[in-house]
């Protein structure tokens, strides 16, 4: 079943044009790489899958509904969801706070909830936090609950954007460049958590530069060049693929 089809999209800032007609699909269950050159156009793709950004043209149908048009949030609730490769923490607040800031339906974000404190409040309150401590164990971010999240290093801030976007409990999840600037203990580390919630459902869709990494994780590979989709297929056949050799390898 394809969970994301992407059709015809465009995207140009002023005479640049940075994504030209890009089309491609994922399946529901798969672990898709996409790569290319710097400059290819992989990041403003992702900024336009996920209404980061608008694009010019093209649609993107996600769970067989159009969302083309939707804004990010809305993105988020029908369960695709992204990181950055800069990640994202509010660094003032916990580690903890920062988990729980993207649990939905909270009943608190009503005012007579907030104000009344009612029991569905806490409730709802309770499992949230619950659950993110649930995710913090499982990133192994449990001793950190209460530092601030400006304290942590680059890999464990990469393991905290991962659990917060996980308490949204997403269907697709896009990683931008999950392994940046990462040691490679970490880097294993992820690769392991990536396999884990892909077998238990996840589907994923990854740029990234460690090609090494990446081809053995992912079931098949998008490669962009120059804004436009250059080529699709298996990693084994994308590594003897002459244009792409050619257009990223440096021949």
């Amino acid at each position: 079943m394809t969970l994301l089809s992407v059709e015809d999209l465009r995207r140009s800032f002023g005479n640049l044009v940075a994504v030209d007609g890009v089309t491609f699909e994922v399946e529901a269950g798969e672990i898709v790489g996409m790569i290319g050159p710097n400059g290819a156009g992989k990041t403003t793709t992702f900024n336009c899958l996920s209404s980061v950004i608008e694009s010019d043209a093209g649609t993107v149908t996600f769970d067989g509904e159009d969302v083309t048009t939707l804004p990010p949030h809305a993105l988020a609730r029908r369960g695709l969801v992204r990181t950055f490769q800069r990640t994202r923490e509010l660094e003032t607040l916990t580690v903890e706070e920062n988990v729980l800031l993207p649990a939905p339906d909270h009943p608190g974000e009503r005012a007579w909830h907030a104000v009344g404190r009612t029991g569905a409040s806490e409730r709802r309150e309770a499992e949230a936090r619950q659950r993110a401590l649930e995710l913090l164990e499982v990133f192994d971010l449990e001793t950190m609950v209460h530092e601030y999240a400006g304290n942590l290093s680059g890999g464990q801030r990469k393991l905290l954007e991962l659990a917060r976007s996980l308490m949204l409990d997403p269907k697709m999840l896009l990683l931008d460049e999950p392994f940046a600037g990462v040691n490679p203990s970490l880097t294993n580390e992820i690769v392991a958590h990536i396999e884990a919630l892909n077998e238990d459902g996840l589907t994923l869709l990854i740029i990234e530069h460690e090609l090494e990494t990446l081809t053995e994780l992912v079931d098949r590979l998008v490669v962009l060049a120059d804004g436009r989709v250059l080529a699709t297929g298996t990693p084994a056949e994308i590594m003897e693929h002459e244009e792409v050799i050619e257009a990223y390898l440096g021949g």
